[in-house]
């Protein structure tokens, strides 16, 4: 094997390879998937010197170490977390060098979710329908990361950036989501539509790469009959039998047979993946574009 290649110690929580995902597949049943945070994917990538579409790491709440196995330059954004070398601080969002064998380790994020890993040349397993992203729901690409696995490196694209540190957006105190409403808005009572969008909700622990589940008041349906199954789109609001509002996120199935009542804007999205269990969430409604 290559020496450009890393060496996981300590998996954590959750860690996966993700890029920008696999768009375009959905008439296949593939669900897009990539990283929950892209900005912030994106940014640790430009400061590596890496394109836009190199893969890294997506961390879950407490990190994960790792040993390169040559030098390679690293750069760690997304949540705020203690970042180390070999035992010793090592700075949070700005190009870090690391030299072969020593021990990157990224610890439990400060506020926030997931953290994001970037390396020059970032990280080659192999890419299946185009992505090296891992797709929880479906199983696509690699399987999340594990004590003792090996993952290899690319050659690195161009030089890291000159930066000491880059500004990036804290994690949300409130998500304010905005929801164009439909397609099928008209399933619900006239009180359910005022709650959705004047009553307040908050992020649940059973949230995750597949969607953002609420708690709060439920939402009452007008038409209680069965939906056929249907087609579904990243930000898309479902509603289950329980009435608490689902966000569909990058791991979302591409259909499913319970009604959405909106569908939260692309831009605000990122916000979600950062968000605590807890955090109180609003949803405000948008005329259709």
């Amino acid at each position: 094997m290559t020496d450009r290649a890393l060496a996981v110690v300590r998996a954590g929580a959750l860690t996966t390879v993700q890029d920008l995902g696999r768009p375009g597949h959905a008439h296949l049943g593939v669900p897009r998937s990539g990283a929950l945070d892209q900005p912030a994917a994106a940014l640790v990538n430009r400061l590596v010197g890496n394109p836009a579409t190199a893969a890294v790491l997506e961390t879950t709440l407490n990190g994960c170490a790792l040993r390169p196995r040559s030098d390679v330059t690293v750069a760690v954004g997304g949540a705020p977390c203690p970042v180390t070398v070999d035992g010793r601080p090592a700075p949070w969002g700005t190009p870090v060098r690391i030299a072969a064998g020593a021990l990157l380790n990224v610890g439990t994020a400060h506020y926030g979710v997931r953290a994001y890993i970037a390396f020059s040349g970032g990280v080659t397993v192999e890419p299946v329908l185009g992505s090296r992203s891992t797709d929880l729901l479906s199983g696509l690409g690699p399987p999340p990361l594990t004590d003792g696995t090996v993952l290899p490196l690319g050659r690195p694209a161009g030089p890291h950036a000159r930066v000491d540190v880059v500004p990036q957006p804290g994690p949300p105190a409130e998500l304010v989501l905005r929801v164009t409403p439909g397609p099928r808005d008209d399933w619900f009572t006239a009180e359910a539509l005022r709650a959705f969008t004047t009553r307040a909700y908050r992020v649940s622990s059973a949230s995750n790469r597949i969607g953002l589940r609420t708690e709060g008041p439920a939402l009452e349906r007008a038409v209680h009959g069965e939906l056929p199954s249907e087609g579904m789109v990243l930000g898309a609001v479902q509603v289950p039998p329980d009435g608490r509002p689902v966000v569909f996120l990058a791991d979302h199935p591409t259909t499913g047979g319970y009604p959405v009542i909106g569908v939260v804007r692309a831009a605000d999205l990122p916000a979600v993946a950062q968000a605590v269990p807890g955090t109180p969430v609003r949803f405000m409604a948008v005329r259709r574009r």
